[in-house]
C-alpha cells in the first residue's frame, strides 16, 4: 500500500467513524456541535468562548448559538472572563459534567463494540497503530489545537 493509499484509507476510516459517532451522540440528546463543545469542555475545563471555538474548528457564530442553547438547558454557564473582560468564559455545570460523562460512556461503548468485532491480535494491532498515529498527530504542527493534552513527561512515551 502506498502512502497516498494509506492517506485515503485513513480519511475514509475517520469519516465513517465520525459519522457513526454522530449517530450515537444524537441518541444522547445533543447536536453534533454541542457534543463537540461539551466533550472539549470536559477534556479542558472552562474555556473562553473564542478558544473553545478554535479548539473544535467552528466559527464563532456556531459556537455562540450552541453555547446559548446549552446554557438554556443548564449544561454550561457563560460568564464574563475574569482574565479578559472582553470575552466570555464557558464552564460545564454539574448537569453538563453528567452529560459529558454519559456521552463519553456512550461513545466509548460504541468504540468497544466496533473493536469487539476484531480478534484479540487484531485489536492489539489497531491499538498500537492508533498510538503511533496519536504520536504523529501530537508532533504535527497543524493538529495541536485538536489533540488531547500530552501526557506528563514521567508517564513515559505513548508508543
Amino acid at each position: 500500500m502506498t502512502i497516498a493509499d494509506s492517506g485515503s484509507l485513513l480519511r475514509e476510516v475517520a469519516r465513517m467513524y465520525t459519522r457513526a459517532q454522530r449517530v450515537v451522540a444524537e441518541c444522547s440528546h445533543t447536536t453534533n456541535t454541542q457534543c463537540h463543545l461539551l466533550t472539549e469542555l470536559g477534556r479542558s475545563g472552562p474555556l473562553p468562548l473564542s478558544e473553545l471555538g478554535a479548539r473544535v474548528s467552528l466559527e464563532k457564530s456556531w459556537v455562540s448559538r450552541a453555547v446559548e442553547a446549552m446554557a438554556a438547558r443548564g449544561l454550561v454557564t457563560k460568564e464574563p472572563n475574569p482574565a479578559d473582560a472582553r470575552s466570555w468564559l464557558v464552564t460545564l455545570t454539574p448537569e453538563g459534567t453528567r452529560t459529558v460523562m454519559e456521552l463519553n460512556t456512550t461513545l466509548d461503548a460504541h468504540a468497544a463494540q466496533l473493536l469487539g468485532c476484531l480478534s484479540e491480535r487484531d485489536r492489539a494491532a489497531v491499538e498500537k497503530s492508533l498510538q503511533l498515529l496519536m504520536k504523529a498527530l501530537r508532533q504535527d504542527q497543524a493538529a495541536p489545537c485538536c489533540t488531547l493534552p500530552r501526557p506528563p513527561k514521567d508517564a513515559g512515551p505513548c508508543c
